[in-house]
């Protein structure tokens, strides 16, 4: 596609279909069970039908997307590992042995590791290069990236959208690998939504108190170093953010402009779930929620986005691991949903009552 503003993307994304969803609910109204007894699983069907603009609709053939990248603001002591972690991680998604592989194989999900900016990227085949810079900068120091380098990163998400869309796939997941990325996380949250950095960071991958405590300072002085205006989400995201945020944001942007349903991860996901919000709106009517992360930015970030997550499990492992754990979920209400009607059964089928 043509790189245009995210204001011009914005009408280009199409509307939930209205009649595909009053189909869907009529569907569920035939299905042989009680009136709304699978719950917030049937909403998301039915969500995904309006998205698709059909009410009967595939969605087997999905893809994970792991944006992987490095975050400059490692060098303020704010993780327990260093860099080598992130490349380590993206060579397993690409030679399929991370985590998010191990429960793919488990919901039948393809993982597309990506690069977006991983500082010393491994020399594996399978990972797909949309990289951007290696590593951002620290942002306690000077802007985590140019303006433009935001763009191109966001642009990197919408990119690897079209491609899967045109590829076939039905339905995308996202997933980050970026070590110092709960930082960045928490500090563009804490810029969109006006949240004192303390209320919204989290211990990330186990920190200690006092990693915690260099954590927050970090955000502080990147706040008072940069001013992020919160009514320009590119300003936020040039500032404090990471270039895998940046990528999330644009892929949750393209599933929607090519009518692909796009699961939300964990907070990291949600972070860049709420800056695409920002940058195109009509986004949010593509994105599926799966669960609440432990990390305390979580919850604000989906009543920023009116969403609640059907899975709450304490989750953080990220690479996507928590949106493959919606899957079986979905899997078990289309299986209803595709499956028996009353009339199949001879039952009359149940009514709503007062």
């Amino acid at each position: 596609m043509e790189r245009i503003g995210f204001n011009e993307l914005n009408p280009r994304i199409p509307l939930p279909d209205a009649a595909a969803e009053e189909a869907s609910n009529a569907r569920w109204s035939q299905v042989a069970k009680p009136l709304k007894s699978l719950g917030a699983l049937e909403d998301l069907v039915t969500r995904i039908a309006a998205v698709k603009g059909q009410a009967r609709f595939s969605i087997k053939r999905r893809a994970l997307a792991v944006m992987c990248a490095d975050n400059g603001v490692i060098a303020q002591g704010v993780t327990q590992t260093d860099e080598s972690i992130t490349a380590l991680v993206a060579a397993d998604l690409a030679k399929g042995c991370s985590s998010a592989n191990l429960m793919a194989r488990v919901a039948g999900c393809d993982v597309i590791a990506v690069d977006v900016g991983v500082k010393n990227p491994p020399a594996v085949e399978g990972i797909v290069n949309r990289r951007i810079a290696p590593g951002t900068r620290d942002f306690t120091q000077e802007p985590a990236m140019t303006r433009e380098q935001a763009f191109a990163a966001v642009w990197a998400g919408i990119d690897t959208a079209e491609e899967l869309a045109g590829k076939g796939y039905e339905l995308l997941l996202t997933g980050e690998m970026g070590i110092g990325n709960t930082t960045t996380g928490a500090a563009v949250t804490a810029a969109l939504l006006g949240v004192p950095p303390e209320r919204i960071t989290g211990r990330g991958a186990g920190l200690s108190s006092e990693g915690l405590e260099r954590k927050i300072d970090a955000i502080r002085r990147g706040f008072r170093l940069h001013g992020p205006n919160p009514a320009d989400p590119l300003d936020v995201l040039s500032k404090l953010g990471g270039f895998d945020i940046c990528a999330m944001a644009g892929l949750f942007i393209g599933g929607a402009l090519f009518r692909l349903p796009t699961v939300i991860d964990g907070v990291i996901s949600a972070v860049a779930a709420l800056a695409a919000t920002r940058l195109c709106p009509a986004c949010k009517t593509a994105m599926i929620p799966s669960h609440m992360s432990s990390e305390p930015a979580a919850e604000r970030i989906f009543d920023a986005l009116d969403m609640r997550p059907v899975i709450n499990a304490g989750l953080h492992l990220g690479e996507g691991t928590g949106a493959l754990c919606l899957l079986p979920l979905l899997d078990m209400a289309m299986s209803l949903y595709d499956g028996l009607v009353f009339a199949d059964i001879g039952m009359e089928a149940y009514t709503p009552q007062v």
